[in-house]
């Protein structure tokens, strides 16, 4: 994977968790906002609620689609060890938000090492 392709999965995957706290903040910030006060119902949504709404649902279509990329690529990856496969998937699709991160920066991002390091054997000579 080129390091663009790398650096866009790093911002589709960080996206979810960026999203959770913008829309904490929004929707605390709402209740603060308009705490005490009587509001009238209005006649159809606003456009802003339309829009989180198309937001929130796109986010929720990403999560699957990454988790769904990362549970495969946990399987194919050469570089996780085999006995670590099913654990990954396992974390992948319960713990998907701090899970896909993890994998994302120790498994895509980081560089496999060229050479194993060498084995001295010099020591008792």
């Amino acid at each position: 994977m080129t390091k663009t392709g790398k650096i866009a999965l790093g911002a589709a995957t960080i996206w979810p968790v960026a999203y959770m706290i913008i829309l904490l903040v929004v929707v605390f910030g709402l209740a603060f906002a308009f705490a005490g006060r009587e509001m009238p119902a209005p006649e159809r949504p606003p456009v802003w609620l339309l829009a989180l709404f198309a937001l929130h649902a796109l986010t929720i279509l990403s999560v699957l689609g990454l988790m769904i990329f990362y549970m495969i690529d946990a399987f194919r990856n050469e570089r996780v060890a085999q006995d670590k496969k099913v654990l990954w998937a396992v974390m992948l699709f319960f713990g998907n938000l701090i899970a896909m991160p993890v994998y994302w920066y120790l498994y895509i991002w980081r560089e496999p090492d060229a050479l194993p390091p060498a084995a001295d054997t010099s020591f008792g000579r």
